[in-house]
């Protein structure tokens, strides 16, 4: 995916809008969202009742009449019309006034990696539906790449893992480009689910997804002397409330799967790059970023599968809006790649 600096640079307005959070970053103004991509919809009126927090605390509690929905699948637009019913209802006046001050805003989004032409149609058909004259698709990997502090635009090797809700992105950049990438559907979302799963049918217990997230940190820390942990959750058959006793080991182990399957994926990207590229990421490390970064166990695990060192960003989950708000301000300046004159 192709992009220029010259207009990045014009932009106004920089947008993630991602599986698990959306963020929007206004120069002059800074970040002024940061939400969960989450709307709830009133089934009977079609109304919008509550978008970002609030929807998302209403997850799994809602009458009938009411529907929480996520406009944002696999780290592209799903829905296009209720993405931009989500943003509107987000922005508020923050951003509505910049719009009416500049006529020709300019507007620039994150994209994955290798997105399709249409998932690129419909961000640009979210942005422009509220208003946007022009809107600049950067690949996510590069943006979140300069947010996290990395030297993109040198003649060095980077490597950057971007983990979101749904999805996993690889890639080693070099020169202000990416040299090799690679996307899995391997995320937190995907994560939570194999060890829930895996707790339905070692021990008939259904958990809501903050209780498993609970339970992974928990497992990743170890069991206070060497015992169990206790989980409360509803009986499978029954329906019942339950409690169960789970031996962190199986939490570990259940993990595994999902773990190895984004090893593979940096397996496959480092064998595509030059043994020069290889020998400067030996030095340099492995960079952590995204909402999903610090998923219990994967620092250490992707560690010993490479050997080589693994970083968390400062900043994971914000490094994508970042690194717009660094390039769209002029602050990453790429080499310039003239052809010789003779």
């Amino acid at each position: 995916m192709n992009f220029s600096y010259e207009q990045l640079r014009r932009c106004t307005v920089a947008v993630d809008l991602g599986a698990d959070r959306t963020r929007v970053y206004v120069r002059e103004a800074g970040l002024v969202v940061d939400e969960p991509s989450v709307a709830a919809v009133n089934t009977r009126s079609g109304a919008l009742i509550a978008v970002g927090a609030p929807a998302a605390r209403m997850t799994g509690r809602t009458p009938d009449h009411i529907t929480v929905l996520r406009p944002v699948s696999d780290g592209t637009v799903s829905d296009v019309q209720m993405a931009q019913r989500m943003l509107r209802a987000m922005v508020g006046d923050r951003v509505r006034g910049t719009w009416r001050r500049r006529p020709m805003l300019r507007a620039a989004m994150c994209v994955p990696h290798d997105a399709e032409p249409l998932a690129q149609r419909a961000a640009v058909q979210t942005l422009a539906g509220l208003g946007a004259r022009r809107v600049e698709l950067v690949d996510t990997l590069v943006a979140a790449a300069v947010g996290c502090g990395l030297p993109v635009e040198r003649p060095e090797a980077t490597m950057i893992v971007v983990c979101g809700a749904e999805c996993t992105q690889v890639a080693v950049l070099s020169l202000g480009a990416i040299v090799a990438a690679e996307k899995v559907p391997v995320g937190g979302e995907s994560v939570s689910r194999a060890v829930a799963q895996h707790l339905r049918g070692r021990y008939e217990v259904a958990l809501p997804s903050a209780a498993v997230r609970r339970l992974m940190a928990e497992a990743a820390e170890g069991a206070p002397d060497g015992g169990t942990l206790v989980v409360h959750g509803r009986d499978a058959a029954s329906g019942l409330a339950r409690t169960a006793a789970v031996d962190p080991g199986e939490v570990r182990a259940a993990v595994e799967g999902p773990y190895g399957t984004l090893l593979d994926a940096i397996r496959r990207v480092l064998h595509r790059c030059a043994p020069d590229l290889v020998a400067d990421l030996a030095d340099r490390g492995v960079v952590l970023a995204g909402g999903s970064a610090g998923l219990p166990g994967l620092e250490d695990g992707l560690r010993r599968a490479t050997s080589m060192a693994v970083h968390l960003a400062d900043d994971p989950a914000g490094g994508a809006v970042s690194g717009l708000a660094a390039m769209m301000e002029g602050r990453v300046r790429p080499l310039r790649l003239d052809p010789l004159v003779r």
